[in-house]
């Protein structure tokens, strides 16, 4: 183990390696283009009046049934709050979602890793931010198998 952060630590999974059958193509759930919390924009019709997710980058890599469970039926954007500069600027994209595009919810989906709950904190200024009161909620993915640890209205 260095003396990194938690969530850069190397580990590995590959014991784990479990037969799961699975048949059939799945449909993608993106509607959208683009996705990048940096070059999305509050005004484009796909966020008006909707439910938004505010992902993790590393979440539907982890998260097997990401488009089935959470982007089905939502608009996404995604951001690193670890690796992502100019973070300034996703408070006040968060903020003009939830007032100009008048979202409905905000769905932010983390990693359990300590970095992640940075994106929870750009969220949480974001709304605090906005005039308008919507609902958000926090789920947190595990690192390890990729189950839900938690959902929380925050």
């Amino acid at each position: 183990m260095s003396d990194c952060c938690p969530g850069s630590e190397t580990m590995d999974f590959s014991e784990k390696d479990e037969q799961v059958e699975e048949s059939g193509a799945r449909q993608s759930q993106l509607k959208q283009w683009p996705i990048q919390l940096h070059l999305v924009s509050p005004e484009a019709p796909y966020f008006q009046e909707k439910d938004i997710l505010l992902v993790a980058d590393c979440v539907p890599f982890a998260l097997a049934d990401f488009h089935k469970d959470y982007l089905k039926g939502k608009s996404l954007a995604i951001a690193c709050p670890k690796l992502d500069s100019e973070q300034e600027i996703y408070v006040d994209k968060v903020a003009a979602l939830i007032d100009d595009s008048k979202i409905n919810t905000l769905t932010v989906v983390i990693m359990k890793v300590p970095c992640c709950m940075g994106l929870t904190q750009i969220a949480k200024s974001g709304a605090d931010k906005a005039t308008r009161k919507i609902p958000v909620k926090q789920v947190v993915v595990d690192v390890e198998g990729g189950e839900i640890l938690s959902e929380d209205w925050i």
